[in-house]
């Protein structure tokens, strides 16, 4: 009897000495299941960008839904983790690293903002896990260019867009433009795509304003740009900033062209200031339309989208690039075969060549990891419907 006291006494202290190891090296319990493939997300689902990254979840939730429903890959279900950074650079870097520690994801995708994503890879939050970043919301020339070996971007480049916008106006005569853009690495990486395709188009930038990150404080661009009476404003800009400016600028009684990047919702432009004011806005689109069937991928989401019956949201172009940035992640976990490690996976999205998610093909490779090219150009009609 003193023999097994002893024993057990030892084997208690033994446990003791583990727990306080684990502690020490900051080695919490995780929350992994067996059977289950965790993805992680720290995006914006608070503050002026809460539709974008809440919307950037739903469409990466629904592709998980339905692929769950059909028994996962590789027998392996696919769970979400999502943490809210309100949009700020340092609260991503912290809570990435916090979701590493707790729930050891394979790959994290749909993190929002370029300065955000630019701060993951200062901070080297994700060569340090090893651990790829799918379908982020920034097409920003400095994050392609660096490309960086564990960053998969699933949209095309801002740059893209810009000249897209470009070609389209200087072709029908107007020469004179002007730019809002936000203050921060997002505003100011596409800022200099839009002066070089402006130049490069033989047209001129007449104004430039900006406004402050995560505010709607866009009254002294307004004035300065509308002093100067461009033909097209470009709106580099996010969706709040987007409608905010538009309605001083109508106001003001500035009646030019009006044209945003994808970052800016046509919908949520249209609930904040109305359909009348609205009217005439252009926005550039990386995603096929979201209420047509003729391309297969929206046909998938859309049927997807009523067998599941998320709650609280809509199909629109943000939920079609998460929905995408999935899909694109299930073929790399697919491909990377059962029990895939981060090193798997990365290695096997670089195998794609041409994949087709449906109508919408991604390509990458060792030095290119810009997987799309696809840009469209629509307009806000009266009833604040989108048109192509």
């Amino acid at each position: 009897m003193k023999l097994i006291t002893l024993l057990r006494n030892a084997l208690l202290a033994a446990v003791e000495t583990v727990a306080v190891a684990i502690v020490l090296t900051g080695l919490a319990p995780v929350t992994v299941t067996a059977g289950e493939l965790v993805v992680g997300q720290v995006a914006a689902l608070s503050g002026p960008l809460a539709p974008t990254g809440s919307q950037m979840r739903a469409g990466v939730q629904l592709y998980f839904d339905a692929v769950n429903a059909e028994g996962g890959i590789h027998g392996a279900k696919l769970r979400l983790v999502s943490k809210d950074d309100g949009y700020k650079a340092d609260e991503t870097v912290r809570l990435a690293r916090e979701l590493l520690k707790e729930s050891q994801p394979v790959a994290f995708i749909g993190f929002v903002g370029t300065g955000n994503v630019e701060a993951m890879l200062d901070q080297k939050v994700l060569s340090e896990a090893g651990i790829p970043l799918l379908a982020v919301r920034s097409g920003a020339a400095s994050l392609v260019r660096r490309n960086d070996p564990l960053l998969f971007m699933t949209r095309a480049s801002y740059a893209e867009e810009v000249a897209k916008i470009v070609d389209q106006y200087v072709t029908t005569g107007t020469t004179h433009f002007a730019i809002l853009f936000q203050d921060d690495a997002f505003g100011r990486d596409a800022l200099v795509s839009a002066e070089t395709a402006i130049g490069s188009a033989g047209g001129s930038l007449v104004a430039k304003g900006s406004y402050a990150k995560n505010t709607t404080d866009v009254g002294a661009a307004v004035k300065t740009i509308a002093a100067a009476k461009p033909q097209a404003v470009i709106m580099l800009a996010n969706t709040a900033a987007s409608a905010e400016f538009l309605k001083q600028s109508r106001a003001a009684g500035n009646f030019a062209q009006y044209v945003a990047l994808s970052v800016t919702d046509a919908a949520q432009v249209v609930k904040a200031i109305g359909a009348e004011q609205a009217e005439g806005l252009v926005l550039t689109q990386v995603v096929p339309d979201p209420n047509g069937r003729s391309v297969p991928l929206i046909r998938e989401i859309q049927d997807n989208f009523a067998k599941f019956a998320p709650k609280d949201v809509s199909v629109n172009q943000t939920f079609v690039e998460g929905y995408l940035g999935a899909k694109v992640l299930g073929e790399g976990l697919r491909r990377a075969g059962p029990n895939p490690s981060r090193k798997k996976l990365r290695e096997a999205l670089e195998t794609m060549k041409s994949y087709d998610a449906g109508g919408v093909f991604i390509s990458f490779a060792a030095n290119r990891h810009t997987g799309s090219r696809f840009v469209d150009i629509t307009i806000v009609n009266r009833s604040g419907k989108l048109l192509r």
